[in-house]
């Protein structure tokens, strides 16, 4: 038998895992994808993500692939592996792709969606920033309009993950209120380590009626400094991961609208 590449879209909620990546004496959504791959082809297999969410985070269009030889269809990992995975890990589609194809390196874009919370609820908070204070839409959406295009975001991710070339292309941010909630979508060709996190709490802390953590709140024309003219000055605000969901990955050529 001659070996295939496996692509699974998965979806998951992260409140119970430290993250997708294998980490000792941890539960993962890696571990458990590919624990359940070893149940049923009986070999041990690396799985490769599109994105290494972190703890607490969601997704809702994760995309990962092995390479194995077994004699399983494709479209058949779906349901196999669906049977030892727990509740809250999904494999959504199971498909044959080339020999190339890399769930991380292959990717032209990626979505990610933010939820904030007016309200508190018994059985959403897993699944939100709960946050009441008051919150500008007006402002959010303005300083959402200085994150897009191409930018040096340095100051908005995790000093310890910092790349030679830490710019991205940012296709498209905005914030719209769906009820009681406020919804961020951002698109780009890459994100940083804790990113999206960190620029959300910058724009929640600027649009917000008073401050978070006793520090003083940021301006639009700072935010936009920041962002325009990287600094040294580290951004001191971050999201709570429980409302990031890693929406879809994108391998096709352009930009979908």
């Amino acid at each position: 038998m001659a070996e295939k590449n496996i692509k699974l879209t998965l979806q998951y909620e992260g409140t119970e895992y430290a993250g997708w990546q294998v980490q000792p004496e941890q539960r993962t959504i890696q571990g458990e994808l590919q624990a359940a791959i070893e149940k049923v082809c009986g070999q041990k297999i690396s799985v490769m993500g599109a994105g290494r969410t972190d703890a607490g985070v969601h997704a809702l269009g994760q995309v990962a692939n092995f390479r194995i030889d077994h004699r399983l269809e494709p479209g058949t990992y779906q349901k196999a592996l669906n049977f030892y995975l727990p509740a809250d890990i999904r494999i959504i589609e199971s498909q044959e792709v080339p020999a190339e194809f890399h769930a991380r390196r292959s990717a032209t874009w990626k979505r990610y969606r933010y939820l904030i919370s007016a309200e508190k609820s018994a059985l959403y908070y897993r699944l939100r920033w709960e946050r009441q204070r008051e919150i500008s839409l007006e402002k959010l959406r303005a300083a959402a309009s200085v994150i897009e295009g191409e930018h040096d975001f340095s100051r908005f991710c995790v000093v310890s993950s910092l790349k030679e070339d830490n710019r991205c292309f940012i296709h498209s941010a905005r914030w719209r209120q769906v009820g009681p909630l406020l919804v961020f979508e951002i698109r780009g060709n890459r994100f940083l380590h804790n990113m999206v996190r960190v620029l959300v709490g910058a724009m929640a802390n600027l649009a917000g009626t008073n401050p978070d953590n006793n520090k003083q709140n940021l301006t639009l024309e700072a935010f936009r400094d920041i962002i325009e003219t990287p600094t040294e000055d580290r951004v001191g605000f971050t999201a709570p991961p429980q409302g990031l969901y890693l929406v879809s990955v994108n391998y096709n050529e352009g930009i979908a609208k």
